[in-house]
């Protein structure tokens, strides 16, 4: 469940590859540790910061923090349960790691990820 939680991963969606990727990596001081046309990924501590080309696509108008849970689907409708809506259903995005989110009453967005 949620409870105790932190958000640990944000994910921003970015249209120019060059242009988010040089200033995220200006403003945090790292290089990305995934350099991919699906994906670039940041470590800063154990935070995860991520730029997600297909973003605007998938509905995202902003950054997306993800609180990561045990169970993807039990958090995911204890949220619903809540009376939030779901923006993105449980999807795979690579090697396991689950993903979804919801907007809450307020038009929050909520992210939810499991890792394997």
């Amino acid at each position: 469940m949620l409870h105790g939680s932190r958000y640990q991963t944000i994910h921003l969606s970015r249209q120019r590859h060059s242009s988010s990727e040089e200033a995220l990596q200006h403003a945090l001081g790292v290089e990305p540790y995934a350099d991919g046309a699906y994906y670039v990924g940041f470590r800063v501590g154990d935070q995860e910061i991520g730029l997600d080309p297909n973003g605007h696509k998938q509905g995202m108008t902003g950054p997306i923090g993800y609180v990561q849970v045990s169970d993807i689907k039990q958090s995911l409708q204890a949220l619903l349960d809540a009376g939030a809506h779901v923006q993105q259903e449980v999807r795979n995005v690579g090697g396991g790691m689950l993903i979804a989110w919801v907007k809450d009453a307020d038009g929050n967005i909520i992210g939810l990820i499991q890792v394997p």
